[in-house]
């Protein structure tokens, strides 16, 4: 077999030319040469005309050919050519590009799947995404869709005076989320670390240290279960912004969101999980206490709350303490009510190890979480900023965890210690970029929209 070139220099993209193209009066050509590259996955034959469809990431294109361009090459689809030509646009109307010369790139060996239907096997779109990408437009769309919001969040809080930072993703201890880690063991330095389950306390060390404005986009891993919203690795933004508190930080989050739409779709109006949906600012705005109140499930009693639940059916075996019920209430009763963007605020204390007390009421704190679709998106806090304080919910969240509830923190002295040196007021937020992705896109699952979702082993 001849050898293939190494490289292709100085092609154009794809939707780029077939906009040229399609500007040309029909059954004309452009002047101006064009070179395209891309994957070949439509053939049809017309006397002694060939006609291909082209495919890159930026769009498909009809290639008109004729039969002296094929000269001593043999063309299968899937195969990846380069090609010169001109623009031209048909009789009929359609854009495409005049062949003057075809380079086979690239030789496939394994036939693509039905071109015509798509990768319509689930578990096959997931364990061969790159199958997924080559046949679905769907797939590519939602994937350049992705990169284009991340980009969006990156360049919007750049303009609003952040530092993008990195933090570590092997932590001597792990904090910052009620999680179960994942563990590795690091043979030079004979210890364990964890992968993390936040980039929280180290982010907030860096508003300590005098950074400001700080924020990371990047993988936490958490060793739990699988579900159309949980991937064990995902990706979170996390900012900490000095002297601010959790209403400064309702108001940037939603403002965010909304812009993101607006520069990726193009409007704030999106259909996800079966709902129309605005995201446009401002959000509602809810009490936690007044929504559960509101399903009779607000109560400070343990043993009453347990029995309003096990009443409405609810398994609460596995609960162990009031804020665990709580939380199940919560999950079963509120949060699948909140389709329209909904900021749920003032959480009690008993959830919420890092987030200051209310003016109002020392056992609630300014805690939001903020709901998309009934499915949460993320997480923030009016920071606490006092050592003492933070030591003293280190120690509340050891009762809880002696009380059974595995999942509460155990404690950083490290980061305690950091706090004694003094930490401004600061508004904290999490956000599930995974998730975001879910709704811009109307995906109704995560594994959509992560390029490799974790997966079960195939069986044999």
């Amino acid at each position: 077999m001849t050898s293939l070139p190494k490289r292709f220099p100085d092609r154009d993209e794809i939707a780029a030319v077939h906009g040229e193209a399609g500007a040309l009066e029909p059954g004309t050509n452009g002047e101006n040469e064009r070179r395209l590259a891309g994957r070949v996955l439509a053939r049809r034959e017309m006397g002694k005309l060939t006609f291909l469809d082209l495919v890159d990431r930026s769009g498909r294109i009809q290639l008109f050919c004729e039969q002296s361009v094929f000269e001593g090459l043999e063309l299968d689809l899937g195969d990846i050519v380069g090609v010169t030509g001109h623009p031209m646009k048909t009789r009929r109307g359609e854009p495409s590009l005049r062949v003057g010369k075809l380079e086979l790139l690239a030789k496939i060996r394994l036939p693509l799947p039905d071109l015509y239907h798509g990768l319509t096997d689930v578990e096959t779109r997931f364990r061969k995404r790159y199958l997924d990408l080559l046949v679905n437009e769907e797939t590519r769309r939602d994937a350049l869709l992705r990169a284009r919001a991340v980009s969006a969040i990156r360049r919007r809080l750049d303009e609003q005076g952040f530092v993008e930072v990195e933090t570590p993703v092997l932590q001597p201890r792990y904090g910052g989320a009620f999680a179960r880690p994942f563990v590795t063991h690091h043979n030079e330095l004979d210890q364990d670390f964890y992968l993390r389950v936040a980039t929280e306390l180290y982010l907030k060390r860096l508003i300590v240290g005098g950074l400001e404005r700080v924020y990371e986009i990047g993988k936490d891993f958490r060793n739990e279960g699988v579900s159309y919203k949980h991937q064990p690795e995902f990706t979170m933004l996390e900012w900490y912004e000095a002297y601010a508190d959790y209403r400064d930080t309702m108001a940037r989050i939603e403002t965010l969101v909304e812009a993101v739409a607006l520069e990726v779709i193009g409007t704030t109006k999106v259909s996800f999980r079966g709902a129309d949906i605005d995201l446009a600012a401002p959000w509602r705005r809810l009490r936690l206490p007044d929504a559960l109140e509101a399903e009779g499930l607000w109560t400070r009693d343990e043993v009453e709350l347990r029995r309003r639940l096990e009443v409405r059916d609810v398994d609460v075996s596995h609960d162990h303490t009031w804020a665990q019920l709580i939380d199940h209430a919560l999950s079963a009763f509120v949060e699948p009510t909140l389709v329209q963007p909904t900021i749920l605020h003032d959480y009690p204390i008993e959830l919420s190890p890092f987030a200051r007390t209310t003016d109002g009421d020392p056992t609630l704190v300014e805690r939001f979480e903020y709901f998309i679709g009934g499915m949460e998106l993320g997480n923030a806090f009016s920071e606490i900023n006092d050592a003492v304080d933070q030591a003293q919910r280190f120690t509340m969240q050891q009762s809880e965890r002696e009380a059974g509830d595995v999942l509460a923190e155990e404690g950083d002295p490290d980061y305690v210690e950091a706090l004694s040196y003094g930490m401004p007021p600061t508004g904290g937020l999490g956000l599930g970029i995974d998730r975001l992705v879910m709704v811009l896109t109307g995906r109704e699952t995560i594994r959509d929209v992560v390029l490799f979702p974790a997966l079960r082993s195939p069986r044999e």
